[in-house]
């Protein structure tokens, strides 16, 4: 006889929080078949299967999502450091990219996922090489991805494994969604762009590049592509895809925003990596006020070097303010949005990342028993999570209602990633 409690979870006395709220509240939250069922005040829901008592004590917010990464780097974290973009690349990124396999980018995304689920990120969006060992070291974690195999010059072997990927992963489990990853407009030329980007528009797949990260970008296009940046959207076919996601956008120009502001566009915002490389500030606020959607990512470990969204989170409300020397900017609702819905929309999950009824059940829970707490109520909780919080508040990490990470336990062997990880690591550096 079946269980009829299988699949079931209560989070009971939980406080309730997400991008759209303007306060938080205290509420009972019923999950059944990782969606949420609902949302109700605190002791109204009666217990079915798991209970979680979060004692009134703990927040419940969206799993954290970030949108550009890529997770194998962490066998690359620390190489290279504080060095120019493109000779960070040439010297040090990319001849030991070269020497990589399907193994050693398994247990390096298996890394990254565990990093990112202490931290209560449920989904990435990863763009790299062996995208089929990235998938699968997802599919045994748990995790919800959006991949794409990243993509250079016009080579048709990649470029079928391209859509190979989409063949096999895309819509997995309800928690894989593929896009086409041609890497930027410098690597790959607007013949193939607009090739690929026709291929994505037929098949209804997105698209994800790297998008005027670094100034010297954006002569790029006038000297060597003999055109505008949002003249390559437009001649391409990339403003028709069904969701465009431009990673980084540091460098896009003012007089670009009011065409950027459409509900298929995207600008993945990487402070900390941005700050790192030297690349410059993005004008974040700017955009938000343009109505460009705008969300978050760490970029790779190499070049962060942490993983963690809630760092971002922070990161991106503080430069905002300081950059433009305006407090009111970028608010702490504005930047949880960008770390939790927005990404999850532009990797194309249409309901992660707000909890509501019929949602997915992805969260992040947060102890607010922590001293630097003290002091919070419904009205500013959002402001003390942004500001005074971080990822080691974490205490618990679902995605489709499972136990990812909880107490610092996972469902799966942490041990044994870290050695399997140092090894590959070794492999390629030594």
């Amino acid at each position: 006889m079946s269980d009829p409690d299988k699949g079931r979870l209560l989070l009971r006395n939980v406080v309730v929080l997400d991008g759209t709220m303007m306060k938080a509240r205290t509420a009972d939250v019923a999950v059944e078949n990782g969606k949420i069922t609902a949302v109700e005040e605190a002791g109204e829901l009666l217990a079915a299967g798991e209970v979680f008592d979060g004692k009134g004590k703990t927040a419940l917010l969206p799993g954290f999502v970030n949108a550009h990464t890529h997770c194998a780097m962490t066998l690359l974290r620390g190489l290279g450091e504080e060095r120019p973009l493109m000779e960070w690349l040439k010297e040090r990124i990319w001849p030991v990219e070269a020497c990589l396999d399907g193994e050693a980018v398994r247990w390096g995304t298996l890394l990254a996922v565990l990093e990112m689920a202490s931290t209560g990120t449920t989904c990435f969006g990863d763009m790299y090489f062996f995208m089929d060992d990235v998938a699968r070291a997802a599919s045994e974690t748990g995790m919800r991805c959006g991949l794409c195999r990243g993509l250079i010059g016009d080579d048709e072997e990649k470029i079928r494994e391209a859509f190979a990927l989409a063949d096999d992963w895309d819509g997995f489990e309800g928690r894989f969604r593929v896009q086409i990853g041609p890497h930027a407009p410098y690597t790959v030329d607007p013949v193939a762009l607009k090739r690929l980007a026709s291929l994505a528009s037929e098949r209804r797949l997105g698209v994800h590049l790297h998008w005027l990260e670094t100034e010297w970008e954006r002569d790029y296009f006038r000297t060597e592509l003999k055109r505008e940046p949002l003249e390559l959207l437009e001649k391409t076919g990339l403003f028709d895809v069904p969701r465009l996601s431009l990673a980084h956008g540091v460098w896009i120009d003012e007089s670009d925003f009011k065409a950027l502001a459409r509900d298929n566009v995207t600008v993945l915002h990487n402070p900390s990596s941005n700050m790192k490389l030297g690349s410059g500030i993005a004008p974040v606020s700017e955009m938000l006020a343009a109505g460009i959607h705008v969300a978050l990512g760490t970029d790779g470990a190499a070049s962060n070097n942490r993983l963690d969204l809630w760092q971002e989170m922070r990161t991106a409300a503080l430069l905002a303010k300081v950059s433009r020397r305006d407090p009111t900017i970028l608010t702490a609702r504005e930047a949880l949005r960008m770390a939790t819905v927005e990404g999850a929309r532009t990797l194309g999950f249409d309901d992660v990342g707000l909890i509501r009824k019929e949602w997915q059940a992805d969260f992040a829970l947060v102890d607010l028993d922590r001293p630097h707490y003290t002091g919070w109520d419904r009205e500013n909780l959002i402001s003390f999570l942004v500001y005074a919080g971080s990822s080691a508040d974490v205490v618990g990490t679902l995605v489709q209602g499972r136990w990812i990470q909880r107490g610092g336990h996972f469902s799966f062997d942490d041990g044994k990633i870290r050695a399997e990880a140092l090894r590959c690591r070794k492999n390629l550096v030594s």
